[in-house]
């Protein structure tokens, strides 16, 4: 069953600690839960022993990259069913934001960044990481494109509100190696602290376009048009998944990282979008 846990002391000091700003919790939903975005109270103790599958029985705490959100509640809720005993509470944010929790010690138990640099990070807090899934970046626009964006080098008309994703954060990575190797110059009305928040910006009207992953697009395909880009003009982006060395529930961990390789996780990840590892 679906839990939704409040991120409080220890780990809200050591999340303040990093000064950047935890995106909310998002929960999966459940077969008997409420499909609202509440939660059931807990009713008991913390499951332990094992669930039945072989996983041991916990509850886990996840960081994972904000492109990952909604994927993340699917395959968190298929993987609770397939375990019984076991919650997940996925913490959502930037990776360099996860990061940077990581290395405050806040309490976790497994990360999953939008690129490889964020995770080599904090190889020394983690296990060895393992690519479960890859994306590309797509340039979103208001729904019908009223601009007429069409490729890379539309973004530099100065009359064009262009947001885009911080240097800092994955998805800006990407966004300047693309744009500055085509030699094109954009003048981001915002730089935002994750790739959800330059797709929001887009979706509310609030910028014209913005360069997020293609699965982002796609799961707001009834608010924004994707336009895509070319291959040899893009980058891909990799999605590297890691337990934490400190975790409390280092088997479960273990378990539940490696089953984002499975068939099943697979098949969740692809579905909604993602590129196989």
């Amino acid at each position: 069953m679906r839990h939704i846990r409040s991120l409080t002391g220890r780990r809200a000091l050591a999340v303040a600690a990093t000064a950047g700003l935890l995106l909310p919790l998002a929960a999966c939903g459940s077969d008997t839960g409420p499909q609202d975005g509440t939660s059931k109270p807990s009713t008991g103790s913390p499951a332990s022993g094992s669930t039945g599958s072989g996983a041991p029985a916990a509850q886990l705490t996840v960081l994972a990259a904000a492109s990952l959100t909604d994927v993340f509640k699917t395959a968190g809720a298929a993987y609770e069913k397939a375990h019984p005993g076991t919650s997940i509470t996925f913490s959502f944010a930037g990776s360099q934001e996860l990061v940077a929790q990581v290395a405050q010690g806040s309490p976790a138990d497994a990360l999953v960044t939008a690129d490889t640099k964020s995770m080599d990070k904090v190889k020394a807090d983690t296990g060895a990481p393992t690519v479960i899934a890859r994306n590309r970046l797509v340039i979103a626009t208001a729904e019908g494109n009223p601009f007429k964006v069409d490729e890379l080098k539309d973004l530099a008309d100065a009359k064009l509100k262009v947001v885009l994703a911080a240097p800092e954060v994955p998805a800006g990575k990407y966004s300047a190696k693309i744009l500055d190797a085509q030699k094109i110059t954009v003048r981001p009305v915002s730089q935002e602290p994750n790739v959800r928040a330059v797709l929001s910006k887009v979706e509310l009207g609030e910028a014209d376009a913005g360069l997020v992953y293609r699965t982002d697009a796609e799961g707001a395909k009834d608010k924004v048009e994707a336009v895509e880009i070319p291959d040899a003009q893009n980058a891909i982006a990799a999605y590297p998944a890691a337990t934490i060395k400190d975790s409390e529930n280092a088997a479960a961990a273990a378990a539940f990282v490696a089953w984002l390789s499975s068939p099943e996780a697979q098949k969740i990840l692809q579905d909604a979008g993602f590129q196989k590892p």
